[in-house]
């Protein structure tokens, strides 16, 4: 039942956004259009609620991350997560399988079709029985041969009016770009001539948010994905979405009144649901979409996966630490979505206030020596910058100025993964990563497109053999990995929202600890960053000290423990 203050608070996202440019029997006519779609929704539907815990944990994955000949590639990998992950993840997160031109899937071309090569709605409906599913809304922007914009040339809905132009006098000098093309595209349409807007890429075309039609056929996706199982949205590039003259065209209010509103509308819904903003940025403008926890329900901590990286590589804490001790505690219900890996690759706009300019400088060129492609954007619209870091997590920690060799890699690797596990919020582990994969050099050779470094496809009859064997470098990386989740999976102190206090053992350790919601259970997280033994100074009263990560290890706190190199140790209370 929506109350008289629900209506209200949908009527004043609707003003804060659209009061300026359209008439009150406008606004008032979108106002009941969402309100008759949340009614009819819930009169369908019974009320669900899924509770977050230490039992979260994500699966970022393509749709055909592993495939076989001949069978729809989302059955396939449905086969494989019930016999090698089911035990380990409860959430998976699918990366576009909607018909898509371009970008590996971010190209939408129809958001209510799925790939015919990939499966169908039912497949998609089948694995959110006994998983929960996150999909991309891919908001911001459309394929150019996609059926809205086919219809926006020949002005017929829907597609009419839905992409964003700007004429000659549009000055884009301030805007922030995270590409390095030319974001303007001339076309004579309707007998004037007008820009195109495309923030990523030639064949992504932005959409126009100024006409609340489009907002209405976002909110009518949302509907129809949440029909189909998926209870989870991330908001693609959201940070881009509403432009204005004389900005930076980028975080502008109207942006974050969408997301509100967004937010609004699913809290409204009796299937409960949960908002995911994707916002590649220094880390103030990312921390911004909670809002006041009236935003996103989970953000990605885009700065954890450059300065964890950067903390093995130079066997030094000293950033890593000064970021997670001036780092927030998430309000409950909020959380962060922690990564190392995702299918792009290791942003670099996140260090922007965190690294100075040789620190930087450094980290890139101890990159490239690993084998790193790199990704451009314009600044000012002259200037060529670093926008992210292509290579896999395994070649970036594969080898550092210390170790030169690489005899540490497997070590370093672990510790990385165990360190995100553990902080404070939900971990996303990227499919490639469970295996130790390395740069796909030959998609590279292919396409020439740097992202595909890291975007390998398994054949499932491959990474099924691979893992028969103990000794093969996938089933060593495979156990070590889903080790770490299964017993994460089992401490209270785990839990996403479980308190973290920053633990200062000096520039070579790197630790934090947790404590569990009801107080019962205290774990503390410690990392030797280095390829040295070190000497940790502890502080735990419990006589009953537990090694979580190895329980033939006793435990004798005797005021220090000595670490092996790269090594992660887990201590509980209980």
């Amino acid at each position: 039942m929506l109350t008289q203050k629900d209506q209200k608070n949908i009527r004043s996202k609707l003003d804060n956004i659209y009061k300026i440019l359209l008439p009150k029997k406008d606004i008032d006519y979108f106002e009941n259009e969402i309100i008759q779609i949340i009614k009819v929704f819930n009169k369908k539907n019974p009320k669900k609620k899924k509770n977050i815990s230490e039992k979260t944990t994500l699966l970022i994955c393509y749709p055909d991350s592993v495939y076989s000949e001949k069978k729809k590639s989302i059955r396939v990998f449905q086969n494989f997560f019930q016999k090698k992950l089911k035990n380990y993840f409860n959430t998976i997160h699918f990366l576009p399988f909607y018909p898509s031109s371009s970008d590996s899937g971010f190209a939408v071309k129809n958001h209510y079709q799925v790939e015919n090569k990939f499966g169908n709605w039912l497949d998609i409906k089948n694995i959110s029985k006994l998983n929960n599913v996150m999909a991309d809304m891919v908001i911001n922007h459309s394929s150019a041969r996609g059926l809205w914009f086919k219809n926006f040339l020949k002005k017929k809905d829907p597609g009419k009016d839905y992409f964003l132009t700007v004429d000659s006098k549009f000055n884009i000098s301030k805007v922030v770009r995270p590409r390095d093309h030319r974001l303007l595209k001339k076309i004579k349409i309707f007998r004037k001539s007008d820009y195109l807007w495309r923030t990523f890429s030639p064949d992504q075309i932005d959409l126009n948010f100024r006409n609340p039609s489009v907002l209405i056929q976002f909110i009518k996706i949302m509907i129809h994905l949440i029909n189909n199982g998926i209870t989870i949205f991330r908001l693609d590039a959201i940070a881009y979405l509403w432009k204005e003259k004389e900005t930076k065209c980028i975080n502008l209010k109207q942006t974050h009144e969408i997301i509100k509103l967004l937010r609004n509308i699913v809290n409204l819904l009796n299937i409960q649901t949960k908002i995911v903003s994707e916002t590649n940025l220094p880390e103030k403008e990312n921390l911004s979409y909670f809002g006041k926890s009236d935003e996103a329900d989970w953000i990605y901590n885009f700065s954890l996966p450059p300065l964890l990286i950067h903390a093995f590589l130079f066997e030094n804490s000293s950033y890593l630490n000064k970021w997670s001790k001036n780092l927030p505690n998430t309000k409950n219900g909020n959380c962060y979505l922690n990564f190392i890996a995702s299918h792009d690759g290791i942003g670099i706009r996140p260090t922007e206030g965190l690294f100075n300019k040789k620190t930087l400088n450094d980290f890139l060129k101890r990159l490239k020596k690993n084998g790193s492609k790199f990704s451009y954007r314009k600044v000012n619209n002259k200037i060529k910058k670093v926008y992210e870091a292509n290579i896999t997590v395994l070649d970036a920690l594969k080898k550092s100025n210390y170790d030169q060799k690489g005899i540490f890699y497997l070590e370093r690797y672990i510790s990385a993964h165990a360190i995100m596990i553990s902080f404070e919020g939900i971990p996303a582990i990227y499919f490639n990563s469970i295996f130790g994969t390395s740069n796909d050099e030959a998609k590279f050779i292919i396409t020439g497109n740097n992202r595909d470094v890291n975007r390998y496809r398994w054949n499932l009859k491959n990474i099924t053999n691979k893992l028969r064997y103990d000794k093969t470098k996938q089933s060593i990386f495979y156990k070590n990995i889903v080790n770490l989740l299964k017993i994460r999976r089992k401490q209270k102190a785990f839990h996403p929202n479980a308190l973290r206090i920053n633990l200062n053992f000096g520039s070579k350790i790197y630790g934090f600890k947790r404590i569990s919601e009801d107080k019962k259970q205290i774990i503390i997280c410690i990392t030797n960053l280095s390829s040295k033994r070190q000497k940790a100074k502890i502080n735990m009263k419990s006589r009953k000290i537990k090694n979580l990560l190895n329980s033939k290890i006793k435990i004798k706190i005797k005021n220090f423990l000595m670490l092996k190199p790269f090594e992660t140790i887990w201590l509980s209370n209980i």
